[in-house]
């Protein structure tokens, strides 16, 4: 190859790459919308910005897939300006009137609530999202909107469960979709299915104008750091790990746990009739066990062996590489946004929609 042509060759390499993130981004906040029925028609969509890097995407990724759709949603992006020292106030208006979105921006000093209350070195997220989250309802309730989106995602999903599990004893983590404790909005989290290593190269490719958090996200000794650097150990020494703990968050057994809220145990007794689906109570899961003993023969990819057995199990899953959304169809998707079609609701049909409408051609941003 010539000279010349080597910066040629690079910049399509770089073009095509950009374009496979950015049909993977659509594909899988697609996918997470019409598995949870998180929008349907006529929903105005409330998009939480706070000027990181998450909730930028989850705003540029749903505008293309309000273009996209079927239906009609309206969106209209809220920040909540806390008044930290230094915030650089224009930033978000002169973005968002570029992209042509509806905006409002609620100004609330929730920085020296939560600098007055917190002792200095000890972690501020829960008091400050707190504060954060009543003023977003009230802000919802005033602005008419039926869906609440924020920008978590599945490594925050992955965190918030081991946070849970290590420090609350609990079985629990962030929902793609629940009603708010005061019963009156429905919240979203469309980037449920996405990478947050993903997010990152697509800041960096469309330039969002990120805005750094003072308040908590310069605290570096928060436990969610930890274990966002544990996970990113365990995918480098095990690739394929944290994708089966994160299809396991969706493919639940509640009889093989020990929650009697959940299972009810007491009335368990024997029938005497023969049961396919009845437990193997001195046997080891064959299925796992064969698992298990293919990753120990194959020890740098073992480990997917695992989630190809589970596979048939229902569980989310971020990492189909097989499926495309320009003229392809959809093979694992179509069949979530498919399942009980006879008895969808008008919002699952909607939001089963808006995922189809993906297979349409469609360019990549600039």
């Amino acid at each position: 190859m010539n000279a010349p042509d080597r910066p040629l060759a690079r910049e399509q390499k770089l073009a095509r790459e950009r374009n496979k993130l950015h049909k993977r981004l659509l594909r899988l906040t697609g996918q997470a919308i019409a598995d949870y029925a998180m929008i349907g028609e006529g929903d105005r969509v409330m998009v939480c910005l706070s000027g990181g890097k998450d909730s930028y995407g989850m705003l540029d990724l749903l505008l293309t897939l309000r273009e996209r759709a079927p239906i009609h949603f309206d969106i209209i992006a809220v920040n909540l300006d806390q008044k930290q020292p230094g915030f650089p106030e224009h930033v978000l208006p002169d973005y968002l009137q570029t992209r042509g979105v509806p905006f409002h921006i609620e100004e609330q000093d929730t920085y020296s609530i939560v600098t007055r209350v917190i002792p200095e070195g000890r972690t501020m997220c829960s008091l400050c999202s707190r504060l954060r989250r009543g003023i977003l309802y009230r802000v919802a309730k005033e602005l008419g909107a039926t869906r609440i989106a924020l920008g978590h995602h599945r490594d925050d999903i992955l965190a918030t469960f081991f946070l849970n599990l290590f420090y609350g004893g609990k079985l629990k983590s962030m929902p793609p979709k629940l009603v708010s404790d005061d019963g009156a909005h429905v919240v979203i989290r469309p980037l449920a299915y996405v990478r947050e290593a993903d997010l990152v190269d697509y800041a960096a490719w469309r330039e969002f104008p990120i805005i750094p958090c003072n308040l908590c996200g310069s605290q570096d000794n928060l436990k969610r750091r930890e274990v966002g650097r544990m996970l990113a150990e365990w995918e480098k020494r095990h690739p394929g790990r944290v994708e089966n703990i994160f299809s396991a968050l969706g493919s639940v057994t509640p009889s093989h746990l020990l929650d009697r809220r959940l299972f009810d145990f007491a009335s368990i007794a024997a029938t005497g009739l023969p049961d396919p689906e009845g437990d193997i109570g001195f046997d080891v899961d064959r299925a796992l066990e064969q698992a298990i003993d293919q990753a120990s023969h194959t020890p740098s990819d073992g480990i997917q062996a695992l989630r190809v057995v589970t596979a048939s199990e229902s569980g989310p899953s971020a990492s189909d590489s097989t499926a495309a959304i320009d003229g392809t169809p959809l093979a694992s998707w179509d069949q979530a946004s498919t399942r009980d079609a006879t008895s969808a609701s008008p919002a699952q049909a909607a939001a089963e929609g808006l995922a189809s409408a993906m297979t349409a051609t469609k360019g990549s941003p600039r």
